[in-house]
């Protein structure tokens, strides 16, 4: 049979990520290329015991249908700390937990998006996000990232030639896949220009809690006066990415209508594992939970930035994360990304290519993510070494 794909999926290519994940089982493989949180930071005794206590106490709410927007004594747990962490929650604001930050992301776009309408992020961006957009039919541009986080400039020109713009897509703190954190000054000229040129900011914070140096920088949607900042957070780094429980904050006329969007989506996002996630909240430490997640993390980036600073030729930049579990790597002008990346695969080293989390599929880029929360403190300095070795037999200096 002739399979008529429709046009919103036809062009749509798989996560190059999860495409390299098939290639993972080579014994002595080393993967930069995970986005995946350190089992280690999983509390797994706290999570048996509270599914024991669950389904011996109150299996039927575990077990049977819930309400759309969530679990109530989780929604209000989330809340409650929002406030606390963030100061994030307004009096028309509401709050629904998602299955994942990528629900969250997808149903904000579906929500707000036509098809042909135009939805800016930084490029480059987060593949999941970039795909989610691509398969409603919203066009993408890409504003390039500073140091100082996405370019204002560069923005307002966008916004200024296209009238069709919805939101901004961002995420300004220890970005994926560059590690970056956007500073304050830059929030308070996007958010000016976001309220001059009245479009929304879908602010995603799924790396926020991991801070292991620097200082907090305020929330877009802490400093939000009139309604236009949703945030989309997730206990997927903190405490389990398999249990897929996130969750939107925004004003209540806004997650109305995504919470329309997500009964016909899914019903609920998983009861059982919302009411885990509530027991962790309310009966552990959290944030001393997180405290040992951040020094693990320090530990980790700090061993791969030295690990680049020893080896790597000097003609290839990298980024210097705060927090978070990448870092952002990009080749000298004149070599060649696609070599790179297949010569590390050859050495089985694995890297994602740049060209993954561009707004513009057919974009070059000289850049690959590295990603230092999985590998092992040995595969980490074994690793760096073989790639600066194939970056100095390909030339560079």
């Amino acid at each position: 049979m002739n399979y008529r794909i429709s046009d919103k999926f036809v062009s749509l290519k798989p996560s190059a990520i999860r495409e390299i994940f098939k290639s993972l089982g080579t014994p002595g493989s080393i993967s930069f290329a995970a986005g995946n949180p350190n089992p280690d930071s999983f509390p797994v005794a706290d999570m048996r015991r509270f599914a024991d206590e669950i389904f011996s106490s109150d299996p039927v709410t575990a077990l049977q249908y819930g309400i759309t927007e969530g679990y109530t004594p989780l929604r209000k747990l989330v809340a409650d700390r929002l406030k606390r962490v963030y100061n994030i929650g307004a009096p028309d604001d509401d709050l629904i937990i998602v299955t994942g930050g990528q629900q969250g992301i997808e149903l904000t776009c579906k929500v707000m998006c036509n098809e042909g309408d135009t939805v800016v992020c930084e490029n480059p961006s987060f593949i999941g996000a970039l795909n989610a957009f691509r398969s409603l039919g919203a066009n993408l541009r890409g504003v390039p990232l500073t140091d100082r986080g996405i370019d204002p400039e560069k923005l307002e020109e966008v916004l200024k030639s296209d009238p069709k713009v919805k939101f901004l897509y961002t995420i300004p703190t220890f970005q994926n896949p560059a590690g970056i954190t956007a500073d304050f000054e830059t929030r308070k000229a996007v958010l000016a220009l976001a309220e001059k040129y009245d479009i929304l900011i879908l602010e995603d914070n799924p790396y926020g809690d991991l801070r292991f140096s620097g200082e907090d920088v305020p929330t877009y949607k802490s400093m939000d006066r009139d309604g236009r900042v949703i945030y989309c957070g997730s206990f997927s780094k903190v405490l389990s990415s398999g249990m897929r429980i996130g969750f939107l904050c925004a004003n209540r006329d806004i997650l109305s209508k995504i919470v329309v969007a997500k009964q016909v989506e899914d019903v609920h996002t998983n009861v059982f594992f919302q009411m885990v996630c509530a027991k962790y909240l309310s009966e552990c430490d959290l944030e001393a939970h997180i405290a040992g997640i951040r020094n693990m993390y320090r530990h980790k980036a700090g061993l791969m930035i030295s690990a680049l600073e020893e080896n790597m030729p000097a003609s290839v930049s990298f980024t210097r994360p705060e927090g978070g579990i990448f870092l952002w790597c990009s080749l000298p002008e004149g070599k060649s990304l696609d070599e790179f990346v297949k010569r590390a695969g050859e050495k089985n080293v694995f890297v994602v290519p740049g060209t993954a989390f561009t707004a513009d599929p057919a974009e070059p880029s000289r850049s690959f993510r590295l990603n230092y929360s999985m590998p092992t403190d040995e595969e980490i300095v074994r690793g760096i070494k073989i790639l600066a070795d194939i970056a100095r037999d390909m030339g560079c200096e």
